[in-house]
Parts: C-alpha cells; structure tokens; sequence
C-alpha cells in the first residue's frame, strides 16, 4: 500500500534514536529506531488516516490524534513528537512539504489582519471558559514565557521573575505613565504599578474575558485609581507613553501589519520613552505558522524571524538597544504547563469533552517540541526613539532586579 511506503520512508528517515511501532489500518506492523527509549506505538484505525498523514503531516497529525484516527497505545504524543524532531528538527524532504510551506508563506505575507479579524482571532482562544486557564497557570496567570533564572525555580518564581526581568529592562520609576499592549489577564499591568511604582498603567485587550478578571484584579488590589483596562485594539489607542510593554502579543499581529504596529508604538511613545516586545519567535529562516496550530489553537498567529521584524522596526523610526533570545525557558514553561493540565485533565473533561483534551495535549507538546527540538525562541526586544535614554551598558538589569526583589517583599508584607 502506498500510503505505508510512504510512512515507512519517512519514520526510517526521523526515528534514529528510541522506537517507534506503527500499526496499519489492515494490521500489519513496522518499527523504526535503535530501540531505546523513548518507546512509542502509534495505531491507525482507518487507511484514509493514513494517506491523510502523508499528504499534508503537519495539519493531519494533530488532526488525527484529535479526532482518535491516530491511537497512541504506548508513550504519550510528546514522546512520538521527540522521536519525529529530535534529529530531523521536522525537515522531512521525502515529504511534499516543501512545496506546500511555500505557498503558505505567500498567503501568510499577504494575509490581513485587521482590527475586527484580529479580534475574532483573540476570541478563539482567549474568552474560552476562565476555569480552565486556572487548572494550568501560575496563579498570576502568566500566558506566556516565564523566565527561568535559577535551573530549580517553580513556574511561580520563574513567572515572578520574568515579570521582574521585563520591568527592569522598562527602566520604570515613579510616576511613569505606561501602556501595556495585550495586557492579558492584568499580572503586568498591576506589577508595574504594585512593585516598580509606575504612576499609571493602561492594559488594553481584545479579550472580554481576559478583561472583566482584569478589572476585578484591579479593583480588589486597590489600583482603579492608578490602572485601568480597555477593550481596545492598539491602532485605536490614544496618548504619550513613558513606557510601552508587549508580552506575548505580537505573535497575532501578523506580518501585513508589522509596519502599522510599529508605526503606533513610535507614535505613542514619548521622545524619551522605552519600550520593551516580549515575542515568541524563530531562530532560522521565515516560516509559515503549523497549520494545525493556526486552524484550532492561534487563528491569525506568525512567529517571525529577527529579518522580518527589524524592516518595520526601521521603517517607524524606532532604534533597537537591546535584543535577548530566551531559548528553552519556554520549553520548561510549557513542560510545567502540560504537567499541570494532565494532573487536572478530569476537570478539564467536566469542562468541554474528550475531544477538547486530546487537542490541548496536542497543542501544548507540539508547542514545547517547537521550543526543544526546533528553532523556535522568545526575543525580548528593547525600542527608544533616542540613542541616550538607555544606559551605555547593562548592568543596570541586575541592579534593577535587585532593587524590585526588595520591592516585591515590601508588597508581600503589606498586603500579608
């Protein structure tokens, strides 16, 4: 059968280290690898599954464990994802692959995403029920990358320190007005008012979920008078900044709109402003999103390489005065989240169904092998309009963070 040829090449090609057992629709068995671990064995309930798979991997895959066409009866699909990227890094050439990405690609350049799409878009993701980002996040509910900077740090203190790291990088002191762009569920909005003293911060979302708990943070924290939060897309947004902070937005931004994002954050930051972009993004060459990640996780979303940012960023009249590349600090973000998430998968079934399971595994293994075993990093990327509003070296961090761990435990003990 063509289909198994096809599947047998391309597994014999991946699978170099640790074994993997395929079993076909009609019942017949391959194994591929050394026969170390990890030990995976994978089951096809119908050909069409597999003729799917061979024709368009990187969709049909999370599809069919999704939709149970693709049984994994040993090993978990973070195993199988190991044993798939761990020596290729998912370049497959056997595969028609190449071709298709590149007209992915095309229609990605090309792809708007304006302010009603790109409110959809958060929609998708971000007003899913409240219950189920608890079973899985720190208790701040940091949605992005934390920063691990000790090898022993719990997700909450890697989550309070990427919180920390930001802020010093911000440059923020008391008084300072800030924006934050994609202000989630609030944690760094009230941070940088609460801990680095800033005078007054306006988090804005497109997320009506993510921004009635804001409100309620806010409220409970005592800060309505000093932080504020609206349903408002940035190509709306009004003012001058001091400070501008993004974390873990513009992966939705899309590259049509990189020009017109930058151009607005030029626009509202203040002469002797700093801003600080807080991104997941690629180490190689530009990339079309996974498909399956942008029909079912991230609708509208693009990782970019350094190369299609820094065009734009030009273009705006913004000078680039720092760039850190977090590497597997997302890796280990995502292995704490999908930990979490499996140890309350029975909620999460109470939730929504066993499909809606299968797809969040899905989504976040496929994530943390994007960050372990491809090329995918954060980039942290500090802005100025000026080239004397940043200290000459960067010793400034360490004394920054230094100072916030002291006003961090101050909070603690007053609000103790």
């Amino acid at each position: 059968m063509l289909s198994e040829k096809i599947l047998a090449a391309a597994f014999t090609r991946a699978v170099k280290h640790g074994s993997l057992t395929m079993t076909t629709a009609e019942g017949r068995e391959f194994t591929f690898g050394d026969g170390s671990s990890p030990k995976v064995a994978v089951r096809f309930t119908d050909t069409a599954a597999q003729m799917a798979l061979c024709l368009h991997p990187e969709l049909k895959l999370g599809e069919l464990f999704t939709d149970g066409r693709l049984v994994i009866e040993q090993g978990t699909i973070l195993d199988l994802f190991q044993l798939l990227l761990q020596a290729t890094h998912g370049q497959l050439d056997e595969l028609p692959l190449k071709r298709l990405r590149r007209i992915r690609h095309w229609m990605m350049r090309r792809a708007e995403n304006d302010a009603a799409k790109a409110k959809l878009n958060v929609a998708h993701h971000y007003d899913l029920d409240g219950r189920l980002y608890a079973l899985f996040l720190d208790s701040d509910r940091q949605y992005s990358c934390a920063y691990f900077d000790r090898p022993d740090a719990s997700l909450e203190e890697a989550q309070l320190a990427k919180k920390r790291h930001i802020a010093a990088k911000l440059l923020v002191d008391q008084g300072h007005n800030v924006l934050d762009i994609g202000s989630g569920w609030g944690g760094m909005a009230l941070y940088l008012a609460q801990v680095a003293g800033a005078g007054a911060v306006k988090g804005i979302t497109l997320s009506k979920e993510q921004l009635e708990a804001s409100r309620r943070r806010a409220a409970g924290a005592g800060l309505l008078d000093r932080v504020r939060f609206e349903l408002e897309d940035y190509r709306s947004t009004t003012g001058s900044f001091d400070r501008i902070v993004s974390v873990g937005m513009f992966e939705h931004v899309g590259p049509p709109s990189y020009d017109e994002y930058f151009l607005a954050c030029r626009n509202l930051l203040k002469k002797d402003g700093v801003m600080l972009l807080h991104t997941i993004g690629r180490s190689g060459a530009p990339y079309p999103t996974n498909p399956w990640i942008a029909k079912y996780i991230f609708p509208g979303g693009h990782l970019p390489v350094l190369s299609e940012m820094m065009p734009a960023i030009e273009r705006a009249g913004l000078i680039v005065t720092d760039i850190e590349i977090l590497r597997l600090h997302y890796a280990y973000t995502l292995q704490a989240w999908r930990e979490r998430f499996l140890a309350h998968r029975d909620e999460v079934l109470r939730l929504y169904d066993e499909r809606f399971c299968r797809m969040w595994e899905c989504y976040l293994a496929m994530s943390e092998s994007a960050f372990r075993w491809q090329d995918a990093v954060v980039f942290q990327v500090q802005f100025a309009r000026r080239n004397d509003v940043v200290p000459l070296t960067r010793d400034y961090i360490a004394e920054r963070e230094a100072a916030l761990k002291e006003a961090e435990n101050m909070e603690l003990k007053r609000s103790a």
